[in-house]
């Protein structure tokens, strides 16, 4: 049993790998690259309001930045367009990181639900700077990125792929490491109960905004590579709301606080949005689904469909080794009851033995 969890990992890897070769047609790749990008921004997302309990409304101004980031770097530096853009995604994120620190340790002096209505605010503060500094954000008008022009249409799609690919296989592996060290305990502890932590010796303050900042250098990078795939950005797509409900409740769905649940959420959710889109336009529908869906995990899955689904794998197989050792138990009684008793055996040829005497 143990070789059958890296034996689907690998397997899950090879399909990741092989799907836009299999499937080249470029309106599928092109919502595979959005789920990708979607799924390692939620899985970014999760590292911090998921393994914390901070849940931050807020992550689209770190997702913004890391799209001006790119813009501004590519029109700046006068990068032609073609892979060398994809060089600069790690930079988009550091910018984001680097911004993440001051807004992480002014927001994290507050807890619950105050936290959530300031990481709004940063978010409102950021959409509104974007409009403002003409000189770095061109304003309304935005920014456009280059266009890789020796790439084909049939071939375009590829690269973007397998970018966002790497990306969520990095947030993966950090989200896999924060999960399974001890800082991710820490973490852990605060999501449970944040002045137990404080006494038992997590250093809450410190742990918290490093989260967050890693949180944010994951989402700063998907934004990067989301607009250079697009080809251009202004302050209402770089900072959409949406982004942040589309995130957490992909990460509701999935299973907020697990390795496969932003996958998993991300792969449903993004995967129906984008066909819907591509099928009957971008109607703006697909958020009256997304509230009525939220509604519908709240109350059937609130813990999520993976925590959901190996709880009651648990207790089926609690279930079987219960059954199994009353069978054993039965056997035993069964067996004990059919096997004559020693003892009396014994007093048997006891009483034998003094007759023949």
């Amino acid at each position: 049993m143990k070789i059958l969890k890296p034996l689907g990992l690998l397997l899950a890897l090879v399909v990741a790998v092989g799907f836009p070769l299999v499937f080249s047609n470029p309106e599928v790749t092109t919502i595979a690259i959005f789920t990708l990008i979607f799924a390692a921004a939620t899985t970014g997302w999760n590292i911090f309001s998921g393994y914390s309990g901070y849940i931050s409304l807020g992550h689209a101004a770190y997702f913004g930045i890391g799209g001006y980031a790119m813009a501004i770097m590519c029109q700046d530096w006068k990068i032609p367009g073609g892979y060398q853009p994809f060089w600069y995604v790690p930079l988009a994120g550091l910018a984001a990181a680097i911004i993440a620190v001051p807004l992480g340790i002014i927001s994290l002096r507050v807890r619950r639900h105050t936290f959530v209505v300031i990481t709004i605010a940063i978010f409102f503060i950021m959409q509104l700077l974007a409009y403002n500094l003409r000189g770095l954000t061109n304003g309304s008008i935005g920014l456009t990125l280059p266009i890789p022009m020796d790439w084909s249409g049939d071939f375009y799609n590829f690269p973007f792929y397998y970018a966002s690919l790497v990306v969520l296989l990095i947030a993966l592996v950090i989200s896999w490491w924060v999960r399974n060290s001890k800082y991710g305990l820490g973490l852990l502890a605060i999501r449970d109960d944040e002045d137990r932590a404080m006494g038992l010796g997590v250093n809450t303050g410190p742990s918290k905004l490093a989260a967050f900042v890693i949180s944010a250098f994951i989402v700063g990078m998907v934004g990067a590579i989301w607009v250079y795939f697009v080809g251009s950005i202004y302050p209402p797509t770089g900072f959409d709301a949406t982004f942040d409900v589309a995130v957490v409740l992909m990460a509701y769905l999935g299973g907020l606080g697990t390795l496969s649940g932003p996958i998993l959420g991300a792969l449903i959710l993004e995967t129906a949005q984008q066909y819907f889109t591509v099928q009957y336009g971008a109607n703006g529908y697909y958020l009256v689904i997304y509230g009525a869906l939220f509604l519908v995990i709240m109350l059937l899955l609130p813990r999520g469909i993976m925590p959901t689904l190996t709880e009651r794998w648990n207790k089926i197989q609690y279930a079987r080794v219960r059954e199994q050792e009353a069978k054993e138990a039965n056997g035993v009684v069964i067996a004990a009851l059919s096997t004559p008793s020693t003892s009396g055996s014994s007093a048997n040829s006891e009483k034998k033995e003094g007759i023949n005497l």
